[in-house]
């Protein structure tokens, strides 16, 4: 009458954690099936399981259950064999870090009668120790009386000591400061740690399953994420900077690394994306660009900048053939303003000449403060005609123009074009000439380099 509940049972109990069908394989005679083709069946299975096996007697006085059969998974497991376990209590299995609250439980449901599943440390014949999960159920008579407890366990160390790693790990990656991600092979978010959450402003339930697109900012061409892409595909670790968008909407600039982690077979599996927010080492760096290819007063090139504007016109000019033309500047009188007036006020002039100049350039033609009260506008591409056309634009607009506390303000103006086979220097030097026969003919008038 055991052994159909003995069957019957097996399902249930082994489900939850059997990777391979476990039956028994040694019972004892008195749970031999009446069937002895089922029950060498039965042997066999049970020997040939991955999950240890063992059956106890329903004792629950003194010791407690004895053991009446284990199978070879059990004795693997233990390191005990099977002659040194027959008959005793599992109890030898016990030690100093078995979870005793584990243990009573145990008892209760033994007492009881009912299904037990647990786990806890348990020590080997060699006196190491594993954990070990537990899942226990009664073998009952027709009668319903308990006659035995089967028990199906497994080494789950491996597995606990796994979980436990991915937890310091996923702990040490929530106190790291820069931002994690990983995803998987479609790039679908699978974790992101706190550091990333406190960067964008989105929560981990957020973006998991999401892929890192909503982070595009637009600042970044189609170009730019097709390379990124095809290096990934390639199993390229990459290394850039993006300029990504916040939840609130904000750009911040992310020193990113992503590599890709494969199997195998050289699959790709995962993408793991570490960034450090450089957003305010991006404005520093332009700021340090900023101060050294522009004039701090004017806001416009200085001159250096203006020097290598040129040199970019020339090579063009020499390479391509495609001409340029100068426009040279000077405030008329600005000593004398700096006299009257003083020297704040000669700064507002200047910037005041800066930004009328400004609004009359193309956006492709660099204006530079060239030195003192000069400014040099670079017109690629442009002939003579019409620089001379857009330099007595300039002045007929600044001659109207009457400042509040120094009254009207005018410029002189020389105009220059290149010449095939000139250089930059004997262009910027006609273009001078023509600015002082401005000046000594009058001012406030504009000459055209012959």
């Amino acid at each position: 009458m055991i052994c159909p509940s003995l069957v019957c049972w097996q399902p249930h109990a082994i489900a939850p954690s059997c990777e391979a069908p476990t039956l028994v394989t040694s019972l004892p005679a008195s749970f031999a099936p009446a069937c002895p083709d089922l029950a060498q069946l039965l042997h066999t299975a049970v020997a040939q399981a991955f999950n240890a096996v063992v059956i106890t007697n329903a004792a629950l006085d003194g010791e407690g259950p004895c053991i009446t059969y284990c199978n070879p998974a059990f004795c693997r497991m233990t390191g005990y064999t099977e002659q040194e376990l027959l008959g005793r209590s599992p109890r030898l299995l016990q030690g100093p870090h078995t979870d005793p609250q584990v243990l009573q439980r145990l008892r209760e449901c033994l007492r009881s009668g009912t299904f037990f599943q647990g786990s806890t440390v348990n020590y080997r014949k060699d006196g190491s120790s594993y954990l070990v999960e537990w899942n226990i159920s009664p073998v009952r008579d027709a009668q319903g009386q308990v006659q035995a407890y089967v028990s199906v366990q497994q080494d789950i160390t491996t597995r606990v000591r796994a979980e436990q790693r991915q937890a310091l790990l996923a702990r040490a990656l929530n106190a790291t400061q820069d931002a994690v991600l990983i995803a998987d092979e479609q790039a679908q978010i699978l974790f992101v740690n706190r550091a990333f959450e406190d960067l964008t402003g989105y929560r981990s339930d957020e973006v998991q399953g999401r892929t890192p697109k909503f982070l595009q900012s637009g600042e970044h061409t189609p170009a730019f994420y097709a390379q990124l892409r095809e290096a990934l595909e390639r199993g390229d670790s990459c290394q850039t900077t993006f300029a990504n968008r916040r939840k609130d909407g904000s750009i911040y600039h992310a020193a990113q690394t992503i590599t890709p982690l494969k199997d195998e077979a050289g699959a790709t599996q995962h993408y793991v994306s570490v960034t450090k927010d450089v957003t305010e080492l991006v404005a520093r760096a332009q700021e340090l660009r900023q101060q050294a290819h522009h004039d701090a007063l004017t806001g416009l090139l200085n001159r250096r900048a203006g020097e290598q504007q040129l040199q970019r016109c020339q090579r063009a000019a020499q390479l391509e053939g495609q001409g340029y033309a100068l426009i040279l500047a000077d405030i008329d009188n600005f000593k004398s303003i700096n006299d009257r007036f003083g020297h704040e006020e000669g700064d507002r002039v200047l910037q005041r000449c800066a930004a009328l100049l400004s609004r009359k350039v193309r956006s492709g033609d660099a204006l530079i403060r060239w030195g003192g009260e000069e400014f040099l506008i670079v017109l690629p591409g442009c002939k003579l005609a019409a620089a001379q056309e857009l330099a007595e634009r300039i002045r007929r607009t600044m001659a109207c123009e009457q400042d509040a506390v120094v009254g009207t303000i005018t410029l002189s103006l020389g105009v220059g074009a290149w010449q095939p086979g000139e250089c930059s220097s004997t262009l910027l030097r006609r273009t001078d000439q023509a600015l002082y026969r401005a000046k000594t003919s009058g001012r406030n008038q504009v000459a055209v380099a012959p």
